[in-house]
């Protein structure tokens, strides 16, 4: 039964009314009021209004505002907030006995007849998260509710993200509606196609700190791009540690990168993790604002160092053995170029060509300073008719290796099986960067790894490729490792982790020894 209705004007309501004056239907008995609609089409009304509503003063019982047919369990709000109906996204309500989303709640909109057909009445407005019951249209303001509003839009402030750093931090763990326990910033991503390739970066991606904080402590509602928005709605889900499931679907955000990158990775086949990496840096730079300028966003104050590459002509010398490899000559010119660099592409060595019935069986490793020597500054290349060689300047907060893995030839594209070795802890950088003779070398430590699993020996199989991720968590005698496979989190030792045909590390700074 809906409540009385007070026809004192001075009764306090938080109704929302239109900007615009809204119409009036004479032939309407109730004298309510409708809206302006955008078109002709009645059902996409941005606004709802009521003329006669109920004095919010007033007490009414949970019972009569159906809140005990809330169903939680139900309630997803990780897809794209349309309309089940005219898929429209302008103005849509979730209902909260059954999940689905409709748009408007006027008496001409889907969400209004399907509380009368379906005998549904409480229903979500998905942007500004206020409760409405309908078909009375009467807004709701109960504490109860307070969970469901989080889950739709979480907020965070420093507190918060200062606990997420915390030595401790594995210990807080959390638990759903089915009371299953999860670590927040530690849940399974769903796959939901063939996305896996991308679900390893967004987890890479959002435990680096500074841009984790960035994303959690922000309030979009202006002027930033919808994939800016979008990313830092999923961020506030995974770091969200009152989830109603202990899993989040990032078809939200992927639908928007799909728009934005014009197709070129798609939720149903299967890409290059690192390409994705890349492409989505370098879009939220720019949507942030950015330019070449270093430090113009936080993407450029993190990730963005400075290499310098030594070019010089190679010449055939005539006393040159036939086994010599060609090295720079310090009596020509030797031409230094200082560019900037958000990966540092890493080479590894060949596998060997030819191996006996013992040896096919054996994985080549090799350690992380030996393939880092590349930057060493003293290391020569030669490509095209030119020798190289190359040095930091300048090292970031967070440095992206990437493990180059794939090589394409007319055929195929092969594979380098070849084991990386590498601490977890303490990698020194110092001979790969610039230092002054009093300056100690950095430190980083090891904060993602991206791993690449596939049935095929030396060739690339898309199609069966397993992308995982191994992030850290705590510190000191708390510290935990963890394996992300989609929807699976598994807790990994130590000395697993690098066993994986590793693809992409992040590594943040650590110290300077």
């Amino acid at each position: 039964m809906a409540p009385t209705i007070n026809h004192n004007d001075n009764a306090p309501t938080d109704v929302e009314r239109p900007n615009k004056r809204a119409r009036v239907d004479a032939n309407d008995k109730d004298g309510s009021e409708l809206e302006h609609t955008r078109g002709s089409d009645l059902h996409e009304n941005e606004e709802d209004e009521i003329d006669e509503v109920p004095d919010i003063r007033e007490e009414v019982k949970a019972s009569d505002l159906h809140l005990d047919t809330i169903n939680r369990a139900v309630l997803d709000f990780d897809f794209e907030k349309v309309c089940s109906v005219s898929t429209s996204n302008i103005n849509i309500y979730g209902c909260l006995v059954c999940g689905k989303y409709f748009q408007g709640r006027g008496r001409k909109s889907y969400a209004y007849a399907h509380s009368i057909h379906d005998d549904h009445h409480v229903f979500i407005n998905l942007e500004t998260t206020k409760v409405y019951v309908l078909p009375e249209g009467y807004p709701v303001s109960d504490p109860s509710l307070e969970d469901i509003s989080f889950v739709l839009a979480p907020s965070f402030d420093k507190t918060y993200t200062s606990t997420l750093s915390s030595a401790s931090y594995p210990t807080r763990m959390s638990y759903d509606l089915a009371s299953k326990a999860y670590l927040p910033g530690y849940v399974g991503l769903n796959n939901i196609k063939r996305n896996d390739h991308m679900n390893v970066i967004i987890h890479a991606v959002l435990h680096v700190t500074p841009l984790r904080d960035y994303l959690l402590l922000s309030n979009f509602h202006g002027k930033e791009s919808e994939l800016l928005k979008r990313f830092a709605g999923l961020a506030k889900k995974v770091w969200n540690p009152r989830l109603f499931k202990s899993q989040v679907s990032p078809h939200e955000f992927l639908q928007e990168v799909n728009r934005a990158s014009s197709g070129k990775f798609r939720l149903e086949q299967q890409g290059d993790p690192v390409e994705f990496l890349g492409w989505l840096l370098n879009h939220l730079h720019k949507d942030m604002g950015g330019s070449k300028k270093k430090y113009s966003s936080i993407i450029f104050s993190i990730f963005q160092g400075e290499l310098r590459v030594e070019t010089q002509q190679v010449l055939v010398r005539p006393d040159a053995g036939e086994n010599e490899k060609p090295r720079f000559d310090i009596a020509r010119d030797i031409k230094s170029t200082v560019s900037p660099f958000l990966f540092l592409a890493v080479d590894l060595p060949p596998p060997p060509l030819f191996q006996d019935s013992v040896e096919k069986n054996i994985i080549p490793q090799v350690s992380i300073q030996s393939v880092l020597s590349k930057y060493d500054g003293r290391t020569t290349q030669e490509s095209s008719g030119q020798l190289r060689r190359y040095k930091c300047q300048r090292l970031p907060p967070y440095i992206i290796s990437h493990f180059k893995r794939f090589t394409k030839n007319i055929f195929v594209e092969e594979k380098n099986p070849t084991i990386v070795t590498f601490p977890l802890r303490g990698l020194d950088f110092g001979d790969y960067v610039d230092l002054k003779a009093s300056q100690p070398p950095p430190i980083y430590d090891l904060v993602a790894n991206v791993t690449h699993e596939s049935v095929a020996g030396t060739t690339r199989d898309k199609e069966n490729t397993v992308w995982k991720v191994h992030l850290r968590a705590g510190e000191g005698e708390y510290e935990k490792w963890y394996t992300i496979q989609d929807l699976i989190v598994e807790e990994t030792r130590k000395e697993m982790i690098f066993l994986g045909e590793s693809v992409l590390q992040v590594s943040s700074f650590s110290a300077l020894l």
